[in-house]
């Protein structure tokens, strides 16, 4: 029986292996890279290996290291969560010449399905060869890898070559692999898969389908089980193609099979050979715990001949720190608090006051909402997430809860376009006219501005904020009778609780502050200075860094003084294994460029300067 457990992987999948090994009486080891010293995986576990570096190539990318980490912590066994290295082969064998357990699929079933161009050839299906204008559009695609890393749809022929350069540059970054293929892009198509979960003793469960359409950068952001509205004959297909590609390569423990679905038929996408991101919403319907089944499975345990029954239905949601109305730019820096009501599932590799960083996907926290139906379990998802206190950087929230409660998703009519179709109407800003009055009267009461009441009026109190991109100034007084403000009767302030009467509603306001930034109920509000520094003001025509992370690219030949064209690409970030691209914004000629390859930059750092050709 496996005693102690190292976990190859960070964050929020390792704090939930964790989680199933003290549930069982494992002991626990977590590897940490120097930017992860302090997260939550590192913290949890019973033991810690620190993997000398920060970025993922240098640490937990590094198969070598992890086995010698699990030696060195005395662990009998690794589990290599999903992502980095849990689909590689060779680390899988690394693991069993050490000795060691490996909770996973054989190395051989890895090395089959590892790499999607060999997973189509063992379905019968084949990448494209050279790419023409009538096979247009097509998704270039990582072949080893997920998450939408190293993915670049192409609509013009002449745009292909970027997009292969591009695709491979980001694999690399992300999987150590830098291989990548073409295959027909469908434009409209349901994203649709099935876990299986197979012992060694021949027994094969599909454990139902998942829909996983809502997708940004072809990552995907909200998941269900089971996929609503299929027809009953192509389910069954699904299962047949699922259980045949578990069987072409004698598949062990869990696994994933991914079609596209359109126009009524089932096509084939990859076999990913592990535990998935979305795993808990098939837990939540069948009510088993797949870690759990892994390691028995490791153990050498069987199966049941039949899965349990499934029940009711699951949804999840993925909380990125990402701000989706700005073409989903990562953002990072400290997660004050992170709190979503019970009832509702929330696993996370953070917790309050930890530090976002550069170096890793931004994804805080999966929430995942169970119900007899699916209607009950979206309309449970969105009020927990309406409700839930994310103070810190922006995140993605508002855009789930406006997409939980979509017509198109609630009818279950989406399908990978969706958010291609609605982002703006999902990213309109979303603010409570009331929310600065509230944050200004908090702050008054915080900072004990009121003093003594006077027998004459007394001149307004002005703060000025800025919420959802607009500034906004408001005006309260202190009088004999207590705060007052125009329209609005102050029912009650202080420095964390606001209660105002609004046209005979009482209103309650919850306030939280950290510096300049201050949270009113779910609004996120900037406090602007009294009196503004016009020094930071940027020049005409600055380009600024969107998010922090690493200039890896300049455009060649780029130098100052050099003319170039409105959309033309001058600068590649990486920010969380992804590759931005910043743009001129018009024609003109680049009068600054103080960057270059390798440098760290912040948000706000000054990239380039473009001074218009236009008068």
């Amino acid at each position: 029986m496996i005693s102690t457990v190292l976990v190859a992987n960070r964050g929020e999948i390792a704090c939930r292996i964790f989680r199933t090994c003290a549930e069982l009486g494992i002991r626990t080891v977590a590897v940490h890279s120097d930017a992860d010293e302090n997260a939550l995986h590192a913290r949890v576990a019973d033991t810690a290996v620190r993997l000398p570096g920060a970025t993922p190539a240098q640490t937990y990318l590094r198969g070598d290291l992890i086995v010698k980490a699990a030696l060195a912590a005395g662990a009998d066994a690794v589990h290599p969560g999903y992502g980095f290295l849990s689909e590689n082969p060779e680390f899988a064998r690394a693991v069993l010449d050490a000795g060691l357990l490996w909770i996973g699929p054989p190395p051989e079933a890895i090395e089959a399905m590892a790499s999607k161009t060999r997973a189509k050839e063992l379905m019968g299906l084949a990448p494209l060869g050279e790419v023409t204008e009538a096979d247009l559009p097509v998704l270039v695609k990582a072949a080893a890898g997920g998450g939408g890393r190293g993915m670049r749809i192409v609509r013009r022929l002449q745009d292909l070559q970027t997009a292969l350069d591009g695709a491979r540059a980001e694999a690399a970054s992300a999987f150590g692999d830098g291989e990548v293929f073409v295959e027909p892009y469908i434009e409209q198509g349901r994203h649709v898969e099935v876990q299986i979960l197979a012992d060694t003793h021949g027994t094969v469960w599909t454990l139902g389908t998942r829909d996983c359409s809502l997708q940004r950068r072809h990552q995907k952001v909200i998941e269900e089980a089971p996929a609503p509205g299929l027809p009953s004959e192509l389910t069954e297909e699904l299962y047949a193609l699922a259980a045949r590609a578990a069987g072409a390569v004698a598949y062990v423990g869990a696994g994933t099979v991914e079609f596209l679905v359109a126009d009524g038929r089932a096509h084939f996408l990859e076999m990913n050979t592990r535990l998935q991101v979305e795993h808990p919403v098939t837990e939540a319907v069948f009510g088993l715990d797949l870690v759990a089944e892994q390691i028995r499975i490791a153990e050498g345990h069987a199966l049941p001949a039949d899965p349990p029954r499934a029940q009711g239905h699951a949804v999840e949601a993925r909380l990125y720190a990402e701000d989706p109305a700005r073409d989903w730019a990562p953002q990072t820096g400290t997660l004050h608090r992170l709190a979503v009501p019970g009832g509702v599932r929330l696993d996370t590799g953070y917790t309050d006051g930890d530090e976002i960083g550069v170096h890793y996907d931004p994804m805080l926290a999966k929430a995942v909402a169970h119900a007899p139906t699916r209607a009950e379990a979206l309309r449970k998802l969105a009020g927990a997430l309406e409700r839930a206190a994310l103070h810190g950087p922006v995140t993605n929230r508002d855009l789930l809860v406006r997409s939980l409660r979509h017509a198109e998703f609630a009818g279950a009519r989406m399908d990978t376009a969706f958010y291609d179709r609605h982002l703006p109407e999902l990213t309109a800003p979303a603010t409570d006219p009331f929310a600065p009055l509230a944050a200004a009267l908090a702050d008054a009461h915080a900072r004990s501005r009121f003093g003594g009441w006077r027998n004459v009026p007394s001149q307004p109190q002005v703060k000025r904020y800025v919420m959802a991109g607009e500034e906004h100034e408001v005006r309260y007084r202190h009088t004999r009778q207590g705060l007052s403000a125009d329209g609005v009767r102050v029912v009650h302030a202080d420095a964390r609780l606001v209660v105002l009467d609004v046209d005979g509603v009482r209103r309650r306001f919850e306030i939280a502050r950290y510096g300049d930034q201050v949270h009113v109920n779910s609004t996120a509000l900037t406090a602007l200075p009294r009196f503004p520094d016009p020094t930071d003001q940027p020049v005409p025509g600055s380009l600024l860094a969107p998010m922090p992370g690493t200039v890896v690219r300049i455009a060649e030949d780029l130098t100052e003084g050099t003319p170039v064209q409105a959309g033309q690409p001058l600068i590649w970030l990486e920010a969380m294994k992804m590759q931005h691209q910043i743009s001129a914004p018009v024609a003109g000629t680049l009068t600054a460029l103080p960057v270059a390859p390798g440098q760290q930059v912040e948000v706000g750092t000054l990239l380039a300067v473009v001074e218009s050709s236009q008068p």
